[in-house]
C-alpha cells in the first residue's frame, strides 16, 4: 500500500505508519547494532512513503558532541556535518524537539543539501538513558508534506527502536 501525501486522509497515513512500524520492528527483532537499525529504518520508511525524497540519520559525533555527522540514509548526497543549532537538523538536535518545516526555503538558515527539497521533518533520536544519539531527517519535494501525524508516528518509532 503506497501513501501519496495529498491523496490520503490522515487516518490512512496513520494506518500506513502503524503497518510499517510493525514490519520494521519484526525485521529488527533481536538486532542490537545501531548502524543496522538505522539503515533498516531509513530504507523501509523510504520505500513505504513515495513522498519521502531523502530519509536518514545524522548521528551525534562522539568526538564533537555539538555536531552531527551523516549516518545511514536513502537519497541523494547528504550534508556530511551539521553543527547543533544550524539548519533544521541542527535545530532539532540543539532543542531536542521535532521540527516540521512546511517550506524549507522560508526556514532561516536552512541548509540546502539538495535544491529539490521543499519541506522537511526532523525527529530527535534518544537512547534508553535519554541521551541524544541522532536526528532522523526526512525531506519531500513538495511543500507541506509533513504534519502532526508524521511527527507522532516517527517519534513513536524512534523510541521503540532506539530507546527500548
Amino acid at each position: 500500500m503506497a501513501y501519496a501525501a495529498r491523496d490520503d486522509r490522515p487516518a490512512d497515513k496513520s494506518a500506513r505508519y502503524a503497518e510499517v512500524e510493525a514490519e520494521i520492528l519484526a525485521v529488527l527483532d533481536g538486532e542490537s547494532n545501531r548502524t543496522a537499525q538505522m539503515a533498516t529504518v531509513a530504507s523501509m520508511l523510504a520505500d513505504a512513503f513515495p513522498v519521502f525524497f531523502w530519509t536518514g540519520f545524522y548521528v551525534v559525533d562522539p568526538d564533537k558532541t555539538d555536531e552531527l555527522v551523516v549516518g545511514p540514509y536513502q537519497g541523494t548526497l547528504g550534508c556530511l556535518r551539521i553543527a547543533f543549532g544550524r539548519g533544521v537538523c541542527g535545530t532539532a538536535a540543539r532543542d531536542r524537539t521535532t521540527q516540521i518545516v512546511e517550506d524549507v526555503h522560508a526556514f532561516p538558515g536552512h541548509i540546502a543539501c539538495d535544491s529539490r527539497s521543499a519541506s522537511e521533518i526532523v525527529v530527535p533520536v534518544f537512547d534508553a538513558s535519554g541521551a541524544l544519539i541522532a536526528v532522523f531527517d526526512v525531506d519531500a519535494t513538495e511543500v507541506s508534506a509533513f504534519d502532526a501525524v508524521d511527527a507522532e508516528a516517527l517519534e513513536r518509532l524512534m523510541a521503540r527502536v532506539f530507546a527500548a
